[in-house]
């Protein structure tokens, strides 16, 4: 947790720009694994709330009246059955004093601020639910259906908490450096661990235990795959094989709840091969290229449009594209071989914000998402870049057997493509290389002091047990 002063500021920024009415923020309650007592674990408080109201308690609601000017921490205190099992904790009115909130109240009062409210025909202010059990809540206290909540939800709120959450502050940086250390510790050590005969799950299951021991959590359930073309790829009980790639797509939470998200990809041998080698540096040059022209002012969806012009060149070299490199970009040929977005936004969330709407947090007025393009449609960052936005890097080159076998048996884009070399590395996998990047005044940077081994030569070292 921040400083009260940190959350006090937040507030009073938040209660500016939403300028009237009352802003209420539902917290997280427990959620049940496979039977009620068996909760997943470790809880996790919805991200909004904690960066207004900082406590990871379960069971609290954030009240905010606007032009009255109060704030209300809403929760029971837990009762001596709790105590027994989960030992002692805060009361609701110690967790408020400590993040600056001058009242508490037990979660019956929610109710009657919520009725008062609807009676003065005051605006009630709630961010798109996620969760069913805050969507009931939300049904009993406004009569607002869940099937049109997202609807109901206020616009006002959710324009505020993106452009607050948006732009990080100096602290907020230092702690997705801290979470920035913890996915080095996990990608290199799963680069360590990695060689044939063990199982995914295994190494999978290692990186996984990294993030719980110096951190919160992982940011993200982990990527750990033989099978690269996979977007999403969770470690099976596969065997690890030579000669097949690795890809690693893992993060960490940091107890404060900020995330990093990188990705890695390398040989289960230790050692690429000129095949592997000849798809990879095409990658790790459209990765570095984002250094290069990433900075305040630039749209990253034109970013995104130059990575895949540079992509789509390099493929041509290789003879797996042809034809004009713009047209091909055009009508989406590269989507073939980079089936999503060049990035997106980090933070508290490691899609950062994404369940208030990519319409809010990646776009705006000026810059639009294309939702009719395969692979353009799933551009989660487009608009212009500012000082202090931290997003992904992330192009990678898949090579997806159904995609082949469907655009091959529909023409799509045959003429920018060269179907009878693509049926040749049906076999490959995919290769995507991820770290996260802070915008800087003049320009980006990548986060963590301790860059993770991407460059040929330092993965194969790294995975010799070399340098890390």
């Amino acid at each position: 947790m921040f400083s009260k002063e940190t959350y006090i500021s937040r507030r009073t920024e938040l209660k500016q720009l939403v300028k009237d009415g009352i802003i209420i923020l539902f917290g997280n309650n427990e959620a049940p694994c496979n039977y009620p007592a068996n909760a997943y674990y470790p809880f996790r408080q919805d991200s909004s709330f904690l960066y207004y109201f900082g406590q990871k308690r379960d069971g609290l609601v954030g009240v905010i009246d606007v032009e009255n000017d109060t704030e209300t921490l809403i929760g029971d205190d837990i009762d001596i059955d709790d105590i027994v099992w989960y030992g002692s904790v805060d009361s609701v009115a110690d967790m408020a004093a400590q993040v600056g909130v001058a009242n508490s109240a037990p979660m019956a009062a929610l109710k009657k601020i919520c009725s008062e409210a609807i009676r003065a025909n005051r605006t009630i202010h709630f961010l798109p639910p996620y969760r069913h059990d805050t969507k009931i809540q939300i049904m009993e206290l406004l009569g607002i259906h869940p099937a049109q909540q997202k609807e109901s939800a206020s616009t006002d709120l959710i324009k505020a908490v993106v452009k607050m959450r948006s732009t990080k502050t100096q602290e907020e940086i230092e702690e997705l450096e801290r979470a920035a250390e913890i996915g080095y510790k996990m990608h290199t050590t799963a680069m360590r661990i990695t060689r044939p005969g063990v199982t995914e799950k295994y190494v999978g299951g290692q990186v996984d235990g990294i993030a719980h021991s110096y951190g919160a959590q992982v940011s993200f359930a982990t990527i750990f795959s033989q099978h690269g073309e996979i977007m999403h790829g969770n470690p099976s009980m596969a065997l690890l094989e030579s000669g097949r790639l690795a890809l690693c797509d893992a993060g960490a939470e940091t107890i404060n709840h900020y995330c990093s998200d990188n990705t890695r990809t390398f040989p289960v041998n230790g050692r690429f091969t000129q095949r592997q080698l000849d798809i990879y540096k095409i990658v790790e040059e459209c990765h570095d290229y984002v250094l290069n022209v990433a900075k305040p002012g630039v749209r990253y969806m034109d970013v995104h449009f130059a990575v895949c012009r540079l992509m789509t060149e390099r493929l041509k070299e290789l003879g797996l594209m042809k034809g004009d490199v713009d047209e091909a970009v055009n009508a989406g040929a590269h989507a073939m071989f980079l089936p999503h977005g060049l990035g997106h936004m980090m933070g508290m969330d490691v899609h950062d914000m994404e369940g208030l709407g990519q319409i809010y947090v990646g776009f705006d007025d000026e810059t639009r998402p294309n939702l009719e393009q395969f692979g353009t449609n799933c551009l989660r960052m487009g608009r212009r870049l500012e000082e202090g936005f931290v997003v992904t890097d992330e192009p990678g080159i898949y090579f997806i057997p159904a995609l082949i076998d469907d655009w091959r048996n529909s023409g799509h884009c045959a003429e920018f493509l060269n179907f009878d070399m693509l049926e040749t590395y049906k076999d490959f996998g995919g290769i995507r290389i991820e770290d996260d990047v802070l915008i800087t005044a003049d320009g980006c940077r990548f986060l963590g002091k301790n860059r993770i081994p991407y460059h040929p030569k330092d993965v194969e070292e790294a995975m010799a047990g070399v340098g890390c």
